[in-house]
């Protein structure tokens, strides 16, 4: 007989607390998900979920600072910051097979960049690239490769590229000054970064600004004291001056007498400050400030000046220049041709060797070096321009006749092209001194007599005569206005000691119009070596090319003047030029 079947009968009691428990576990993940959401001292909650979400998309990112631009005197930009793009990586993050695509969009060969990122395996960071343009960055960053970020930086460029490269100098990579003024001012220029909160996405992209901690301060606008029109003309002169010489180097300085500010100071061989691939130290160099170089024959006038002081000498002072040649100790002076009698306007016309000489050495020579040292010599102009020079102006304590006959016409001491552009300034401001600026001034300069005003008057006669027809520097002359100045064709210093026979330097400073000088400029061309050497025939045309067009640019109204020069006597003009 078959059994019948039993049916389980559950109790109902039962059933629904199991039905109860189970529909109440939903409760409890919605219950004990909204504790850690909502209670910020529950372990592990809000706070800490909020904390572990931010760090992996809130960033606090730094706000690079505008470093400050750099203008010529009328605003003309010299120097300005470009915003730019680092790519950087995390080499722990980047994947293998992501490696290849990132080569190809940065130009790079894959086993080089593979190499370098393995040297970096244990590190958080390497920089990619720096200084890319911003379209580039992004076109790298749409890869969507992890680990790869951008970050924004500044590129410096520089408009007027390499002809105010040296005056202006150049920054590095990370924007800070190396050169010139940019190193110079480098406080004044540099701003302060700030910083603020970011949300990121995978691939280092800002995708929204949650706050700003503190704001980027730019730097300070600094406008320097050049025109960057006279600093172009002056800059095509001595380029082609220097081609046309096969010069070593050049330099030229252009003054304005009335504020002593710097309206041009250029150098060859220069370089291009936005592409520095090839650059040489050498070409760096802001040689008008930097480098020393015996004056020579262009301080001649202020030998005359010592002696119009000493009381001992007057404008009409005849000195006799006979045979051509004078031999003091072991040296003998010597002029090209034999010149007589020569008053002191002659001496400087002819550029006598032997007149200064004799002048010379009828002077106390602590007066003349005293002279020399009240006009700058062997004195700082403080500008702060890295690398510049104070020269040497030697105190003897004895002086032998041949030390007090050289030094008179410019050896045994050495200056700046800046520092005899400063010394002419002087004499053009009839005896007052004012100190150099390379930056534009908005207020007159502090200033000092240190010449007496009728006496620098007739030494710029002196000088209008030696840059007459008849004159050394007639090369100087410009057409509509006065020009005084001297030349200078100086024997270099051999290695061993001694005058080298066959190397020179030629120089040539002066002051325009003469009446009421506005311009000092003083050109100094380095070992021409094609053709002629004089500075009356290598500088005295650069000159002449430089403050004529500077003149014009500033719009000085031209001087009407007399071809022949104002104090030349018979004995003046009588002889052969002379080019030196």
């Amino acid at each position: 007989m078959a059994k019948k079947s039993v049916k389980a009968v559950i109790p109902r009691w039962r059933y629904y607390s199991v039905m109860l428990f189970l529909a109440s576990l939903p409760l409890m993940l919605l219950g004990k998900i909204a504790q850690l959401q909502i209670l910020p001292s529950e372990a592990r909650g809000v706070d800490f979920l909020q904390s572990q979400g931010d760090n992996r998309s809130i960033r606090t990112v730094v706000i690079p600072a505008y470093r400050g631009v750099i203008t010529d005197r009328n605003g003309q930009p010299l120097a300005v910051s470009t915003p730019v793009a680092a790519v950087f990586v995390n080499p722990q993050l980047i994947q293998e097979e992501d490696i290849e695509r990132l080569s190809d969009e940065m130009g790079l060969v894959e086993s080089q960049l593979k190499s370098r990122l393995s040297r970096y395996r244990h590190k958080s960071f390497m920089y990619l690239a720096r200084q890319l343009p911003i379209d580039r960055a992004e076109r790298i960053l749409d890869l969507n490769i992890a680990g790869v970020s951008v970050e924004r930086e500044y590129k410096r460029f520089y408009p007027a590229g390499e002809v105010t490269a040296q005056l202006v100098g150049v920054t590095d990579i990370n924007d800070n000054g190396q050169e010139g003024i940019e190193l110079a001012y480098d406080t004044w220029l540099t701003g302060e970064s700030g910083a603020k909160k970011v949300v990121k996405d995978r691939a280092g992209r800002v995708i929204n600004d949650i706050s700003l901690i503190k704001p980027a301060r730019p730097g300070e606008e600094l406008r320097l004291s050049i025109d960057l029109r006279v600093q172009y003309a002056a800059y095509r002169a001595l380029k082609k001056a220097v081609q046309k010489h096969n010069a070593k180097s050049g330099s030229i300085v252009v003054l304005d007498v009335q504020s002593g500010e710097v309206l041009a100071m250029v150098n060859q061989p220069s370089f291009n400050p936005n592409d520095r691939v090839n650059l040489t130290q050498s070409a760096v160099r802001n040689r008008a400030m930097t480098d020393l170089m015996e004056p020579g024959s262009t301080v001649k006038p202020f030998t005359l000046l010592a002696a119009l002081e000493s009381g001992r000498f007057s404008a009409e002072s005849l000195v006799e220049t006979s045979p051509g040649y004078f031999k003091v100790d072991y040296k003998t002076f010597v002029d090209p041709v034999n010149y007589g009698q020569l008053d002191l306007a002659g001496i400087l016309i002819k550029s006598s060797q032997v007149g200064t000489t004799k002048i010379a050495l009828a002077l106390d020579p602590q007066s003349t070096r005293d002279l020399f040292q009240r006009v700058g010599f062997g004195e700082v102009i403080g500008s702060g321009f890295p690398g510049e020079t104070m020269g040497s102006l030697p105190a003897y304590q004895t002086w032998d006749p041949v030390t007090q006959a050289t030094f008179a016409f410019g050896y045994g001491l050495n200056v700046s092209p800046l520092q005899l552009a400063r010394a002419y300034a002087v004499l053009a401001n009839n005896g007052v001194r004012k100190e150099v600026s390379l930056v534009a001034l908005d207020s007159a300069p502090e200033s000092e007599r240190v010449i007496d005003i009728e006496i620098s008057k007739q030494i710029k006669l002196m000088l209008l005569a030696a840059s007459g027809a008849k004159g050394t520097g007639k090369r100087a002359m410009i057409d509509g206005y006065s020009v005084g100045g001297k030349t200078g064709t100086l024997h270099k210093v051999k290695r061993g000691g001694g005058y080298d026979e066959n190397r020179y330097m030629s120089a040539f400073a002066g002051l325009s119009p003469v009446d009421d000088p506005r311009l000092v400029t003083v050109v100094v061309i380095d070992e021409p070596s094609d053709g002629d050497y004089f500075g009356g025939l290598v500088a005295a045309p650069v000159f002449s090319e430089v403050t004529g067009n500077a003149l014009r640019l500033m719009q000085v109204t031209p001087d009407r003047i007399d071809e022949s020069p104002t104090l030349a006597t018979t004995s003046s003009l009588a002889t052969k030029r002379g080019d030196s």
